[in-house]
């Protein structure tokens, strides 16, 4: 709201003639509002203005919050001119502020209106938009495997006309690595082998679809890279052993690999190019490639030893 600020003055009798003696008042009329405390005492409106920004209220929806924090009800256009905000966008800062949970209504003569508690306004909304988040990512999801399908559908139409080199793939995305990984997991039928270190984009002793694979009947081994095992991992291991699947170790592995049926898998490479540890993988569809690496995993699979000594196999006596 305007501030008026009074300055004592006298009639000029040049200008007024005979009305001399009388005083008067020069009045000042200054449209800027006054300024938000900045009294530590009270708040750090700077510091908690740009916090509020980050959690997700606008500029003026913060300033508006933390003059609502600092007193108990404010009228509409009280709240503006406190809080910087202009006169036709303040029904709207307050109605957002309102939805998100961070004022409240108070009816009366007037609508007037006051702060959430912040240990209740703070907490609700991050909640409520966690679970918008996860609700939109889930409709991401569910329309993007929808458009892979349908697109799948047409990637094949297209590559109908077979390449030289159609049985091999460059895949550097470690999201897509795992993709290829686990869609290969899913559909191997009879047995499957793989050398495994770090850093991994799917870890294998924490794979779902390794067990599912040994629960109907694949024959499943994993060779890992020898290293201190924790007791989460020796549960793992257990566990994978009990099932059937055989679980190894051995000093450092020149790969990883991952061969499935004897014919498709991939293999993953350290490049040499970067300097923190990246792999690129190798996706094959090839038989000879596949026994050759296979013949490469027995090798190797002859001169590791148990990742758990003593540990019961199933069927074991």
């Amino acid at each position: 709201m305007p501030v008026y600020h009074a300055a004592p003055g006298t009639l000029s009798t040049r200008e007024f003639g005979p009305f001399r003696p009388f005083a008067f008042c020069v009045i000042r009329v200054s449209l800027r509002a006054p300024e938000l405390p900045t009294d530590p005492s009270t708040l750090d409106y700077e510091k908690y203005w740009r916090r509020l920004q980050q959690v997700g209220l606008n500029a003026y929806e913060a300033r508006s919050y933390l003059v609502l924090v600092g007193h108990p009800r404010f009228k509409a256009l009280e709240l503006a001119a406190r809080a910087r905000v202009p006169r036709q966008k303040i029904y709207e800062v307050l109605d957002s502020l309102v939805d998100k949970g961070f004022a409240q209504v108070v009816q009366e003569k007037t609508k007037l209106f006051s702060a959430v508690e912040p240990g209740l306004a703070i907490p609700a909304y991050l909640e409520r938009q966690r679970e918008a988040m996860e609700k939109h990512l889930a409709e991401q999801r569910r329309l993007g495997l929808m458009l892979a399908e349908d697109l799948k559908r047409a990637y094949a139409e297209g590559q109908g006309a077979a390449g030289t080199l159609d049985y091999l793939r460059i895949v550097s995305d470690p999201s897509q690595i795992a993709a290829h990984y686990r869609s290969m997991l899913e559909a191997v039928s009879s047995r499957y082998v793989e050398f495994s270190r770090p850093p991994y984009a799917v870890d294998p002793l924490d794979e779902q679809l390794v067990k599912q694979a040994a629960e109907r009947g694949v024959s499943c081994r994993l060779l890992q890279e020898a290293a201190p095992i924790d007791d989460a991992h020796r549960q793992r291991i257990e566990e994978y052993i009990a099932l059937g699947i055989g679980v190894r170790l051995a000093e450092n592995l020149p790969m990883k690999l991952a061969v499935f049926d004897g014919k498709q898998g991939l293999v993953s490479l350290l490049d040499p190019v970067k300097t923190r540890p990246a792999w690129t993988a190798v996706v094959f569809d090839h038989a000879s490639f596949g026994e050759a690496l296979e013949a490469l995993f027995e090798q190797w699979w002859a001169r590791s030893s148990d990742a758990v000594p003593g540990a019961v196999r199933a069927g074991s006596s």
